[in-house]
């Protein structure tokens, strides 16, 4: 009898956890693991949170952030493969495995937060989301909180309009309309891995970067920089996600545990980023150590100008009518917004 019990035993060990009534769910994020100072990282908790309880169990969530797994194209590899299941993506590391991405990055699009937050969580981010599962094999669980507008930061001069730009070595991330804006604004654009940048602004492989305060605040980038102007330029999100034979191997119940936890993750993140927006953590703690500037509509005109023309040029070259039809619905929907909205 005890020689039975021991053989069973030994067996069930082998077995896949599921068997025991536990999923792991490995999660992961670029970003320090801080969910009071970072988007993607309460982000991760939130959900973390909302599935195991809202699971009972079932599904345990594992984080891993900081880039442990790898850079951005090695962690989507992995989701793809299936060895991690979700990862809350920049739309840099999108764009390697879905190169329509780019829209999400046209210039100068939002006018306001809300009008965004509309966009991405409506139809649109709907029939983005399915077209990326169709073209690049991701389950897509939302478009996140990447951390608020885009301000400009360099080491060598105050940047107050396009003719600033030039001689400015701009890092951008692996986008090919990012470079193209970058390339419009009269500066140099050079791509250089999340991980990598601290030390290339450090060292002056790049004079400069662009990401929202947040992000500039999280990474310390003040330490290395000396001039920031706010010109609110982009606002592109975090794509989150997900291994769909995961996804569709979950019961039912346990999707919509998973959809909804993503939700709230979401809001969290997007609450989270405007709380450091609007507080000491936010531009406050750069301006001790940085030239804050902030560019009249005047200026902020001279940067549309070249910005806007040049990037609906590049997804006309570079994508063809799949680019125009892109930008047409992006601008639909932002319009469908305004209107929501009242603005």
């Amino acid at each position: 009898m005890k020689r039975t019990l021991i053989l069973v035993l030994a067996v069930l060990m082998l077995l896949p956890g599921a068997v025991f009534g536990q999923t792991v769910l490995k999660l992961a994020h670029l970003n320090p693991q801080q969910p009071f100072d970072v988007a993607s990282a309460a982000m991760a908790a939130v959900f973390k949170n909302e599935v195991e309880a809202n699971s009972n169990g079932q599904i345990k969530v594992e984080i891993y952030p900081n880039g442990v797994l790898g850079k951005e194209a090695e962690t989507m590899v992995q989701v793809k493969s299936g060895v991690v299941q979700s990862f809350i993506s920049s739309s840099g590391g999108m764009a390697q495995f879905y190169p329509l991405i780019d829209v999400t990055n046209m210039p100068f699009a939002f006018s306001s937060y809300n009008v965004g937050y509309k966009v991405y969580d409506g139809s649109f981010g709907k029939e983005l989301a399915a077209d990326i599962e169709k073209k690049a094999g991701f389950k897509v669980l939302g478009f996140g909180e990447s951390g608020g507008f885009f301000a400009i930061t360099n080491a060598k001069k105050p940047i107050k309009s396009p003719a600033d730009m030039k001689g400015i070595k701009l890092r951008t991330m692996a986008l090919p309309l990012h470079q193209a804006i970058v390339k419009a604004l009269g500066a140099s654009p050079t791509t250089v891995a999340w991980a990598e940048v601290y030390t290339s602004l450090q060292t002056g492989v790049v004079d400069g970067h662009m990401n929202p305060i947040s992000i500039i605040a999280m990474a310390k980038f003040q330490e290395v920089q000396k001039y920031i102007t706010l010109t609110n330029h982009l606002y592109a999100p975090y794509v989150w996600v997900m291994n769909p034979k995961f996804y569709s191997g979950l019961t039912p119940e346990l999707q919509k545990v998973v959809d909804d936890a993503a939700r709230t993750a979401i809001l969290a993140g997007r609450g989270l980023s405007r709380i450091i927006d609007a507080s000491e953590k936010g531009l406050p703690a750069l301006a001790e150590k940085m030239q804050v500037y902030v560019p009249t509509k005047a200026e902020i005109k001279q940067f549309r100008d070249a910005a806007i023309p040049a990037a609906k040029e590049f997804m006309s070259s570079q994508y063809k009518k799949d680019g125009e039809m892109w930008v047409d619905k992006f601008f639909d929907a932002i319009d469908k917004a305004e209107q929501e909205l009242g603005l």
